[in-house]
């Protein structure tokens, strides 16, 4: 039997003390619900359930099945072990195994379709590594109902994926010290961290949070409403993804049930506002915490800046409510965090128009428009000899693609920012096993950059090709591209129906009008088949000089061997052969482009690697237009000193990775939106993006991209 509350049957827990229900703060509203709230709140649930966020009970039966099934092969697969290794007969009857659910199931805000996260704890003699991904993995693998079957023994927390009869599982595996699991074990309790390693406890931990959280909220309906819709929005705006530094299903949890704890009378349609208002003025990386950070004698390592230097950097610190308390936001680096961030401001601007009835719900979920939003992308293209392959490929590559991000932030000191999208593309008109992930580039904002300075990230990206490299299943086949891919050059597969969006033309204020508004995106018409307005035909749009000096040549080590994704080129003229020659790629192989919206060059020669890994990676030089420069250092001089407990930073020296500095940034951050965008309009903001200042009137940076001979 499988022993997990079920997500319908988890009611609003019994009184208790109103410190350990609202948290370890007072709240800061107890109002209820006004007519025009309950109005709204009407709106939102009938909205909510048109978006089709809720299952069938058809859809809800069949999950109960599942998993009574995978909790009865665990049973077996225990018992078998237990035999094998000269265990009495006793022990073989008493051996057991049970299964736990967490995530978005256990606290009962799951979707159609979405996977179920799974946890199966057995006794003390039965291991992760061998009996759980080798034996269990073989006998999954076995069976005519499990697709799909990946295993991934190397993640911070082990996992196993599959399908089960079309349904999607995350299994962990924790093993307790204890020689017989008992049926109704009770995982909440202390006593089944004794004596287990620090894998175990994370596995554990999924579990053990989400019971907490439903203890800690005050009201538990309000508290999954609040919650499945801003999973909802997060998903549509682009920033929910843990594994690509954004946030994933916990952390937007913790964040929602500490709005609920701040508001305990509020309904689901309040909740949502408020936090919009809060998270937009939060000031990171101070913690996120539900309750007081637990010490307990069993030793495990909590989350303390205090006295582990390693905290002091967490660059958005959210902390799971059960010991040990953890940081469940690590993955999220500066630039991931600048991206949630506007999208919270841009979610608190409608939520106020929908508070003065000038908007719609609908408005807050209009999905972001990623490739409509930078200049310059890396395109990661993955292949392998088929879709098995793939699959586990795909897997290690995704895990890791986060730290091409953080690395890319640590070797240029934070200047150029990433915007991974966590969204998958396949081009399903060629035959081969693809997958394609891409990163939208972008000069740090407020910043004024030399002239000609250049980003040379070919080491960076050559590091990170090392070491996904390193990955124990490489199989032949199993390769990796990344290249530098303008805005005009983006592969049709990763548009809708396979087309580009038309885009409409901008309007264009004269320089006596200009303010510091000016940074951000305004469209006129509709359905205009015309590009963008060039940006050197109106020198009154951006102050250049008549004579602009020639940019600097770059300085960059010696360049290595690279190949695009399509059939490459060498550098003596010849064609490398390659069976990679179905990747849809940008081919630039000894060719000069113009770009005319940003009046730069893009010049490539590609040569072959010799390892099975081909990359092609790209020095960038980026300048900054004159109007940049102008409308940073009106910016500049309107910015407000930020006291913090090292003293008082002005925004714009905000420096990388300190906690002090990333607080002064945040604020830099608020002072930039509020100033330069406080005429968005309702349409505007439903498509605002992070770079408004830099890229929304075409005065984004110039790149040159030149590939590594």
């Amino acid at each position: 039997m499988v022993v997990s509350d079920s997500p319908s049957g988890g009611s609003t827990p019994p009184q208790q003390e109103q410190a350990n229900k609202y948290g370890f703060t007072k709240p800061l509203s107890l109002a209820g619900p006004t007519d025009a709230d309950l109005q709204r709140n009407s709106e939102l649930d009938k909205f909510l359930l048109d978006s089709g966020l809720y299952e069938s009970n058809e859809e809800a039966a069949a999950r109960k099945e599942v998993l009574h099934r995978l909790d009865q092969i665990v049973k077996i697969w225990v018992k078998q072990l237990t035999r094998q290794r000269g265990y009495t007969d006793q022990m073989v009857e008493d051996a057991n195994a049970v299964i736990f659910t967490f995530g978005s199931y256990r606290l009962g805000v799951h979707g159609p379709g979405v996977d179920i996260d799974t946890l199966c704890i057995g006794p003390s003699y039965v291991n992760r590594e061998e009996d759980f991904f080798i034996i269990l993995h073989d006998i999954l693998a076995e069976m005519e109902e499990v697709t799909e079957l990946q295993p991934v023994p190397d993640a911070h927390v082990p996992v196993m994926k599959f399908k089960f009869q079309g349904i999607s599982i995350d299994l962990l595996y924790a093993c307790i010290s204890l020689l017989v699991v008992p049926e109704d074990l009770d995982i909440s309790h202390g006593s089944v961290l004794y004596d287990i390693d620090e894998p175990t406890v994370r596995s554990l931990n999924g579990c053990r949070v989400a019971d907490q959280i439903l203890k800690l909220v005050p009201n538990v309906e309000h508290f999954r409403t609040t919650l499945r819709c801003l999973k909802f929005w997060a998903k549509r705006r682009g920033v929910y993804s843990n594994v690509t530094g954004f946030l994933g299903g916990v952390n937007w949890a913790i964040l929602v049930a500490r709005i609920c704890q701040l508001y305990p009378n509020a309904i689901p349609s309040m909740l949502v506002s408020r936090f919009f208002r809060v998270y937009t003025q939060w000031r990171w990386p101070n913690p996120v915490m539900l309750c007081s950070i637990e010490e307990n004698e069993l030793g495990f390592p909590i989350w303390d800046p205090r006295r582990n230097p390693r905290d002091r950097f967490h660059t958005m610190p959210i902390i799971t409510p059960a010991y040990p308390c953890m940081n469940s936001s690590y993955n999220v680096s500066a630039s991931t965090l600048r991206v949630m961030m506007e999208q919270f401001r841009c979610g608190n601007k409608i939520c106020d128009e929908i508070e003065l009835n000038k908007a719609q719900w609908s408005a807050l979920f209009q999905p972001y428009v990623f490739f409509e939003a930078y200049k310059n992308y890396l395109q990661v293209d993955i292949i392998a000899s088929d879709a098995d392959d793939l699959l586990a490929w795909k897997g290690w590559v995704e895990s890791r693609l986060r730290l091409l991000t953080l690395k890319i932030e640590r070797d240029t000191n934070g200047m150029l920012q990433c915007h991974p999208d966590p969204h998958e593309y396949i081009n399903t008109s060629k035959p081969c096993a693809h997958s394609a992930f891409f990163m939208g580039l972008q000069r740090k904002e407020g910043v004024r950059g030399q002239e000609g300075q250049q980003f040379d990230i070919r080491g960076t990206v050559d590091e990170f090709r090392q070491e996904i490299n390193m990955y124990m299943y490489w199989k032949p086949g199993m390769e990796i591209f990344v290249s530098h891919v303008r805005r005009k050059q983006l592969p049709a597969f990763v548009f809708p129906d396979g087309y580009k969006r038309t885009r409409m033309p901008r309007h264009i204020n004269h320089p006596a009008e200009k303010t510091g508004d000016d940074a951000t995106k305004s469209y006129s018409g509709s359905g205009s088949s015309e590009r963008c307005i060039k940006r050197k035909n109106y020198p009154e749009m951006v102050d250049r000089k008549p004579d602009k000096p020639d940019k600097r040549a770059s300085i960059s080590p010696q360049r290595l061997e690279c190949v695009s994704p399509e059939s490459c080129t060498s550098k003596s003229g010849g064609t490398a052969q390659m069976s990679t020659e179905c990747i849809e790629g940008v081919r630039l192989a000894g060719s000069t482009t113009k770009d005319a919206n940003s009046n730069c060059e893009i010049k490539s020669s590609d040569a072959l690697l010799g390892s099975g890994l081909s990359t092609e990676v790209a020095d960038m030089q980026i300048s900054e237009p004159g109007f940049i420069d102008s409308t940073h250092d009106m910016l500049k001089s309107r910015s407000i000193e930020v006291p913090n407990e090292s003293g008082v930073f002005n925004g714009d020296k905000a420096q990388d990775l300190a906690l002090d500095c990333l607080e002064s940034a945040e604020t830099d951050m608020d002072q930039r939106l509020d100033k330069a965008c406080n005429f968005i309009t309702r349409a505007e903001c439903s498509d605002c993006i992070p770079n408004a200042s830099s890229q929304n009137l075409n005065c984004e940076p110039d790149v040159r991209l030149r590939s590594v001979v």
